[in-house]
């Protein structure tokens, strides 16, 4: 029974999913934005340790980008509209870092060690 609505609802979730997608794409273009920006490593041990290891440029490029955002945000406007065409939100720099961390999270706790890098969030 519970194959077959997921079968009959299937359509519906993945119209649902889609329209979803495009609006939290039109709303970071507005910004400027990529998704991974949106991940905080004040919040999460593992998003702060990818962070760490991706190259400086690419880190200094989302700073740049979460600055700009703030600006844009502050002032109320929003990114000209010829620039927003340009924004790729969906443009991943961050997850394949973020996966390989989780991975040896994994793993670790597997084998019953501690990461080098964890600690308590204050």
């Amino acid at each position: 029974m519970a194959k077959a609505l997921e079968k009959a609802f299937e359509p519906i979730w993945n119209w649902a999913s889609r329209r979803y997608q495009a609006a939290v794409a039109k709303e970071l273009k507005k910004y400027g934005l990529r998704y991974d920006d949106l991940l905080d490593d004040m919040y999460d041990l593992d998003i702060k340790e990818a962070l760490a290891r991706l190259p400086q440029q690419e880190v200094d490029l989302r700073n740049q980008r979460l600055k700009r955002a703030m600006d844009y945000s502050g002032k109320h406007v929003y990114m000209p509209k010829a620039l927003q065409a340009k924004q790729t939100p969906y443009l991943s720099y961050l997850q394949d870092t973020l996966q390989l961390v989780k991975e040896e999270r994994k793993e670790h706790a597997e084998l019953g060690s501690d990461m080098p890098y964890n600690r308590a969030i204050p």
